[in-house]
């Protein structure tokens, strides 16, 4: 990679919006965050106790590169028993981050100068790391009539069939969901046109009513799937993820993974074998932001944010400024300063129409929640 092309890579706002956000609570100023991604209750005590015995009495050294075996077997059994797939354990790859599990995939799937398309608005890792190993982003511009999710439309328009295709369901920033049918068609078109599917599924779990977010793999064995346990399963700071890749890119994966990582870390795979006795907390995790979304959607339809859907999954609303404001970023920074509410402007996930949006999570404690909506309100004067 070329120092002009590293130069082009934008920072990631969300990050920098944290940053400066906890900057200033150091500084001792009262800060609600509704900025990044990360589930506000922590992980059951019970898998701390699991973590502390091993690190007590195991040596947690390195393991295996693919990752321990147990865990690879509980995810492959969490494919047959959520989604009703048949994973070969042989295909599971734990990780480090979802991120690392993207990395290799790209680096695997693809030669230099590779178009890869994917919706915009889109979560900004994606392009970046796009360019990072020398791929063409090619962007299929969504909008709030498809929930910001791509359409076999979207593909039909390009001039060209793309090498790769990169959907995420639920989606970051809008937290929609693709439907079922719309997620089988998406998977033909990409087997019948050579095109490469990656799904980001790691707010699987994290959905709403009647949602149904399927895995890619339920329609397509040449599928390349990447998860993480920051979301759904609490473990955020832990840094794990998996990848399940199809069968005739295994042994080239699993290089990559030696030669860049070694092995993912050794403690957090504890934590996440063990976080999978405790799905009725996770579940009750998802039940409260289930509430928080309900409260935060209310507050900014009251306030004139536009465009809300009704989030599926994830825990973001991606609202529609436009009739307050015709510049997010300074938005979010006078709301940062003015009320003590961190969010992230929509240019983060959209270089073109992001002055318009802002995203903002409810991944908080109720209680936070309610009390950045009562700002919100303050600061713009309707409450």
């Amino acid at each position: 990679m070329s120092p002009a092309a590293r130069a082009l890579i934008a920072p990631f706002e969300a990050m920098e919006a944290f940053r400066e956000a906890s900057e200033l609570k150091a500084q001792g100023k009262d800060i609600i965050h509704l900025s990044v991604g990360q589930p506000g209750r922590t992980v059951p005590t019970a898998v701390l106790e699991s973590v502390a015995s091993a690190m007590k009495n195991d040596a947690l050294g390195y393991t295996d590169s693919k990752g321990i075996p147990a865990l690879r077997q509980r995810i492959a059994l969490q494919y047959r028993t959520r989604y009703g797939v048949e994973v070969p354990v042989e295909r599971v790859f734990v990780t480090v981050g979802s991120s690392g599990a993207t990395f290799m995939t790209l680096l695997t799937a693809f030669d230099p100068g590779a178009r890869v398309a994917l919706a915009r608005p889109a979560y900004p890792a994606y392009p970046n790391m796009l360019q990072a190993t020398n791929l063409e982003t090619v962007f299929l511009d969504t909008d709030e009539s498809t929930g910001f999710q791509p359409r076999v439309s979207h593909l039909e328009a390009l001039p060209t069939p793309p090498d790769g295709l990169i959907i995420a369901s639920p989606s970051n920033p809008a937290g929609t969901v693709l439907p079922p049918e719309e997620l089988r068609a998406i998977a033909q078109w990409c087997k019948a046109h050579g095109t490469k599917l990656i799904s980001d599924e790691i707010y699987h779990g994290v959905t709403y009513g009647d949602a149904v977010a399927q895995t890619a793999l339920a329609f397509s064995d040449e599928a390349f799937v990447v998860n993480s346990f920051s979301k759904y399963y609490l473990l955020p700071g832990w840094r794990l993820g998996w990848a399940v890749v199809p069968e005739r890119f295994c042994r080239s994966f699993e290089s990559l993974v030696q030669s860049f990582f070694i092995s993912p870390p050794a403690v957090s795979q504890v934590a996440a074998l063990h976080v999978f006795d405790h799905l009725d907390t996770l579940d009750a995790a998802v039940a409260q932001y289930a509430v928080n979304r309900d409260i935060l959607m209310t507050t900014l339809r009251e306030v004139g944010m536009r465009g809300l859907r009704h989030a599926e999954g994830a825990f973001y609303l991606y609202a529609n400024v436009s009739g307050l404001t015709n510049d997010s970023r300074d938005f979010c920074r006078r709301l940062l300063h003015e009320a003590g509410v961190c969010a992230v402007p929509g240019l983060d996930f959209d270089a073109e129409r992001g002055h318009q949006y802002v995203r903002f999570s409810y991944a908080g404690e109720q209680a936070e929640i309610e009390e950045a909506c009562g700002r919100i309100r303050g600061w713009l004067g309707t409450s």
